[in-house]
């Protein structure tokens, strides 16, 4: 598991007012994301939205909240799906956001993200990220459109009226899909009684999904109609368990997960909780035991193999870590964290030409992690390609909207590489993002 960090946004809320939104980091974690997807695939189908075309994303941020900011994103907190005992839970919380945006609850929103896979408009999506768990939604449509007025205070916030059509479509996603809907009233109680409190101090959940009591009547009547009407699925509580256990095992203290590495029932989660809490302890021989006893258990399953190489690979055990590496790329050979750790560990062993390929396939999969950029900038520079290796770097500032260092390494590009090249252009393109952010701040 890796943290990602989230831009620092600054945005203008009027002509000499700036607002500072506290940086987030989003968990990026191909085993997690995974599970997250194979949960969350029901749901998809059902809805028409398809399972490839939305990421489900975590926030590291302890508060409840789960949001949509594009077509493209679902982001759950990390404090949500710790509170969570049952994937029923967690796929009401899917199939509420899916529902926001299949019923266009975000056409209101006149923020333009551009290509989400281009580093601008990855950044202005990680900016917006980073302003609703930050309780502050306006900066995020300052900062992607150049909003200069208050009119974005309630930007991101959804209307008792949506939140009700959300419900009712989710509600139907979930009893088409075989779900038990008791997991959206679950999920629901969570939140009881925050519409009590005052503004201030309301969960961020509450201030931009509204709960009324006829909306939770609802839910609860729906919830009760389907009683006993669903069986268990074995298949989702286990994706649902190894996505929480793993989670946890990485934010929990290690003493604490080891007291507790069995409550999921399942061997292998057992087994990799316990190498994660040593490998965080430093004890690599026994987190490298532990983990060898989870692939045991899964020899097929490649999120293991990633996570071997990744304590391989922070224990210093390069070589091991590739061949570990390897094995994960051939079993998820389009996952572009996989791919990303896989060209790291090459570059660490001197492998640069062999790593620049996976890491540019990474990048090619997807766009938004800073790590990826960092690497491919050094395996350029190795390669005496000091110009692409600069146009990474401005790409890499101009993701986290870090515009002044994006600026000076993007001209710099400039002069290295021949006009109208393809880096050349790349490197255009920052700075004409950057200047429209400059506008944007005036």
């Amino acid at each position: 598991m890796h943290f990602v960090r989230i831009a620092i946004c600054v945005a203008l809320i009027s002509m000499v007012t700036a607002l500072s939104a506290r940086a987030q980091g989003l968990l990026r974690d191909p085993d997690i994301e995974y599970a997250l997807g194979k949960l969350a695939e029901p749901i998809l189908q059902i809805s028409g939205l398809g399972p490839s075309s939305i990421d489900i994303l975590i926030v590291n941020d302890g508060r409840l909240n789960a949001f949509v900011v594009d077509r493209s994103h679902i982001f759950i907190n990390s404090g949500l799906i710790d509170r969570m005992t049952t994937p029923e839970m967690l796929q009401a919380v899917i199939a509420h956001e899916a529902a926001h945006i299949a019923n266009g609850h975000l056409a209101r929103r006149t923020v333009n993200f551009r290509n989400a896979r281009s580093a601008a408009g990855i950044g202005s999506i990680l900016a917006a990220a980073a302003a609703v768990v930050s309780g502050a939604p306006e900066a995020a449509g300052a900062l992607a459109a150049g909003v200069q007025t208050s009119a974005t205070r309630r930007f991101f916030a959804h209307t008792r009226a949506e939140e009700n059509a959300a419900d009712q479509t989710a509600l139907r996603y979930m009893t088409s899909a075989g779900i038990d809907p008791i997991g959206m009233l679950d999920v629901l109680n969570l939140f009881r009684g925050q519409e009590l409190l005052s503004t201030s101090r309301r969960d961020v959940y509450a201030r931009t999904h509204p709960l009324s009591r006829d909306r939770f009547r609802v839910v609860e009547q729906a919830a009760n109609a389907n009683a006993g009407k669903f069986t268990h699925n074995e298949n989702s509580r286990y994706w649902f368990m190894r996505a929480k256990s793993k989670l946890s095992a990485f934010q929990r203290a290690p003493k604490w997960t080891l007291t507790r590495a069995g409550e999921s029932g399942y061997a292998d989660v057992k087994a990799m909780r316990q190498a994660v809490a040593h490998h965080r302890q430093s004890q690599a021989g026994k987190a490298i035991e532990y983990m060898q006893r989870a692939i045991a258990e899964r020899p097929n399953d490649p999120y293991y193999y990633e996570l071997f190489g990744q304590i391989l690979f922070e224990s210093r055990r390069f070589d091991a870590a590739v061949d570990a590496y390897a094995k994960a790329a051939e079993g998820a050979p389009r996952n572009a964290l996989i791919l990303g750790s896989y060209g790291r560990a090459l570059l660490a062993t001197g492998k640069t030409r062999e790593a620049l390929e996976l890491l540019e396939k990474s990048r090619a999969r997807d766009g938004r992690d800073g790590r990826v950029l960092r690497d491919m900038a050094l395996a350029y520079a190795k390669l005496g390609n000091n110009g692409m290796a600069s146009v990474v770097t401005a790409e890499r500032h101009a993701m986290f909207n870090r515009y002044d260092d994006a600026r000076i390494h993007a001209k710099r590009a400039i002069t290295l590489l021949p006009d109208g090249s393809a880096g050349w252009r790349r490197a255009q393109d920052v700075l004409i993002v950057g200047k429209q952010q400059a506008k944007n701040r005036r």
